[in-house]
C-alpha cells in the first residue's frame, strides 16, 4: 500500500491504518485510531475491575503484599504513574500502599545493566523486592520486550501474580502473564493512550474495593476506618 498523501481525507473510526503510512498520519487519523481502540478497552472493563479487587485483596491482606510495576520508554512512565497512584492516591483519600516502580531506581538499573544481561533489568529486581503472593504489572506496547518477558517469567517462578498490558495479541508477554489486557491497535501511541485509560480504571476499581464497607484497613492517620 502506498502512503496516503497529507491531503487525504481522514480515515473512519473503524478503519485500520497501515503502519506504512505512519509518517503521513493526520490528527484526524490519530483520533479515529484512538476512538476505535477505546471500543476495545470497553471490553476489558470487567477484567480491570477484577484486577482492582485482586490488588485490594493482596495489598490489604494480612501479609500486606506489594505491587511491582515496570515497562520501557513511555510504558516506564506509565508504570511509575500506577505506583504513584497507590502510594499517593487516585481520587479519594485513603491509606498509602506499597508499590514500587522498577524503572525508577537509576542506581539499580545501571548496576544491573552493567553487570548482567539486558534481560535481567527487571527480573533481578522482581526477585529482590517481590514475595510469593505479590502482584507484578508489566506494560509493553508490543508485548515483545525481552526484559518484560523475563520479569514475568521470574515473577511466576517466585509465586507472584503477573498482570500485563500489551498491544495486539498474541505476544510473548501476554503468554507469560497470568492475565493480560491486549489493545488491538497497530499504533504505539494509541496503545499507550489506551493503557493509561486502563490504568485509571484499575485504580478506580482498587479504590472502590478498598473503601467499600466494611472497611478493609484502619487509617491510623485519620483515626477512622477508611
Amino acid at each position: 500500500m502506498n502512503p496516503a498523501p497529507m491531503s487525504a481525507a481522514p480515515h473512519s473510526a473503524g478503519e485500520v491504518v497501515s503502519p506504512d503510512a505512519c509518517t503521513h498520519l493526520t490528527g484526524h487519523d490519530h483520533v479515529a485510531s484512538l476512538t476505535a481502540a477505546l471500543r476495545d478497552v470497553t471490553g476489558h472493563v470487567d477484567t480491570l475491575d477484577r484486577w482492582g479487587r485482586l490488588l485490594a485483596d493482596v495489598l490489604c491482606g494480612e501479609q500486606r503484599g506489594r505491587l511491582l510495576a515496570a515497562g520501557n520508554g513511555g510504558s516506564a512512565a506509565q508504570a511509575q504513574h500506577l505506583t504513584a497512584e497507590l502510594v499517593g492516591r487516585y481520587r479519594a483519600d485513603r491509606a498509602p500502599f506499597s508499590a514500587i516502580c522498577l524503572t525508577a531506581e537509576t542506581s539499580s538499573l545501571t548496576a544491573i545493566a552493567n553487570d548482567y544481561p539486558a534481560d535481567e533489568l527487571f527480573a533481578r529486581q522482581v526477585e529482590a523486592h517481590g514475595r510469593a503472593g505479590d502482584v507484578v504489572v508489566l506494560l509493553s506496547t508490543s508485548g515483545r520486550s525481552p526484559n518484560a518477558v523475563a520479569a514475568a517469567r521470574r515473577a511466576r517462578e517466585c509465586g507472584m501474580t503477573v498482570l500485563a498490558m500489551t498491544g495486539p495479541a498474541p505476544n510473548p508477554l501476554a503468554a507469560e502473564a497470568d492475565e493480560a489486557v491486549c489493545i488491538d491497535s497497530p499504533w504505539t501511541a494509541t496503545v499507550q493512550e489506551c493503557h493509561l485509560v486502563a490504568l485509571h480504571l484499575l485504580c478506580a476499581a482498587f479504590d472502590a474495593a478498598v473503601l467499600a464497607e466494611p472497611a478493609r484497613i484502619p487509617d491510623s492517620r485519620l483515626g477512622v476506618a477508611r
